[in-house]
């Protein structure tokens, strides 16, 4: 009699485990569905036009931007072949920067182009291919309206203890953030700027966010990208993460720097597993996350029925 109802704890037990493992699943199959939403068959994709610059194309543009650009005729042409491109005029990385921006300055003072309200000061490149030469520059908070590609560095910081065990540092973002604020996140992470390189980026975010002096930060190990494209209505966000992992003492503890993070928790990393299928984290920062437990094999294909599901959703290019 013990033994059938042992049985029976048993094979109830398993079964609540697999329903759990299978919610998480799929709501994790949801954030990758969520961040290549631009890849969907009812995405704007079909509606917008190619933004090119000497015949090559960086970006998209959405339908609701392109009429508000191409009224600036000195500088774009209007829309042929489904393309928007800069006047020929515009020969050089500067003269391009300049009269773009000029543009941008002006439409921010019109209340439909809501990105700009963000204005950053703060310049991306602007190219095809992360390799290529920049043919511009533009302002961060516009980029979405052309959607060209944004690069950025996040940064994997964890512990592992004497039994092997890894534990995650986590930063909860300031709830004065411009974006996701008071959202879980990687321990630093930041864009990459205009002629920055990534390495001076990564020193650069743990310091000013974290603390972390820099000849503990040199040694993060690039171990990979993580690339995406969603658009909500502020336009197309196609966005590629140089993924880095930083291997801390068990005794060091990051501090809270430019205050752009209120605070900074170690958790296991089953807890943080767990945490990256729920509304309170950065959507890419999850799926940083979720690259690194796939990498360090604490998500496996026999027990992962989207595993590959999750591989392709986390290296989507456009």
């Amino acid at each position: 009699m013990r033994t059938a109802q042992l049985t029976v704890d048993v094979r109830m037990l398993t079964f609540v485990f697999n329903m759990a493992s299978s919610v998480w699943s799929e709501r994790i199959l949801q954030l990758l569905r969520r961040m290549n939403n631009f890849h969907s068959a009812g995405s704007s994709r079909s509606r917008c036009f190619r933004f090119e610059i000497d015949g090559a194309q960086v970006g998209w543009i959405p339908p609701h931007a392109a009429s508000l650009l191409t009224a600036h005729t000195d500088v774009f042409l209007p829309p042929q072949g489904g393309a928007v491109s800069l006047c020929p005029s515009l020969d050089s990385y500067e003269k391009r920067s300049e009269a773009v921006n000029d543009v941008l300055e002006a439409l921010r003072q019109q209340s439909s182009l809501t990105c700009l309200r963000g204005w950053r000061d703060e310049r991306y490149s602007v190219k095809q291919r992360f390799c290529d030469v920049p043919l511009m520059w533009m302002e961060r908070a516009a980029t979405s309206i052309f959607g060209v590609k944004r690069y950025g560095v996040h940064i994997n910081g964890y512990t592992v203890n004497g039994s092997g065990e890894i534990s995650m540092w986590l930063a909860r973002r300031s709830v004065t953030k411009q974006t996701y604020p008071g959202l879980l996140d990687n321990m630093a992470a930041g864009g990459l700027a205009a002629d920055v390189g990534i390495k001076h980026t990564l020193i650069k975010e743990c310091e000013e966010e974290a603390c972390i002096p820099a000849d503990i930060a040199v040694k993060a190990s690039p171990v990979s990208t993580v690339s995406y494209t969603y658009e909500d209505e502020e336009g197309v966000f196609p966005e590629s993460q140089f993924v880095f992992d930083l291997e801390l003492p068990v005794d060091f503890v990051p501090r809270v720097g430019d205050g752009e993070v209120q605070d900074f928790y170690l958790l296991p990393i089953d807890k943080v597993k767990e945490l990256l299928a729920t509304d309170d984290f950065k959507p890419n920062s999850a799926m940083v996350i979720l690259d690194f437990l796939i990498r360090h094999s604490l998500i496996k294909p026999d027990t992962e029925p989207y595993y590959q599901e999750f591989v392709t959703g986390l290296h989507q290019t456009l």
